[in-house]
């Protein structure tokens, strides 16, 4: 018998993996998404004007809400800015609070 069938009767036959589902002890894979880099740092924008409704109005999906951070993917600085830029906006009514 070689070493290779005594390791397949050891285990099982399920070749010499850990529960059989992976490298790391099984469980599901893990999905790697690619960080995003910030939009304002890129084209470098300093100001982030409050009267830009196009631009603001890619942050804000559907409901209304500003994205976070983690799925925009702007930086720190330009979130801030971009949040008080939205609600200048939506304070003169250029940009709606809330969809119907």
């Amino acid at each position: 018998m070689s070493e290779m069938d005594k390791d397949k009767d050891r285990d099982g036959g399920r070749g010499g993996r850990s529960g059989g589902r992976g490298e790391k002890g099984g469980g599901r894979r893990t999905f790697f998404r690619r960080r995003r880099v910030c939009k304002f740092c890129v084209e470098k924008i300093d100001y982030i004007n409050y009267k830009d409704t196009k631009m603001l109005a890619a942050f804000i999906p559907e409901r209304g809400k500003i994205q976070p951070r983690r799925i925009s993917g702007t930086c720190a600085t330009h979130q801030r800015a971009l949040q008080t830029a939205i609600k200048r906006a939506r304070q003169i009514a250029l940009l709606p609070y809330v969809t119907d």
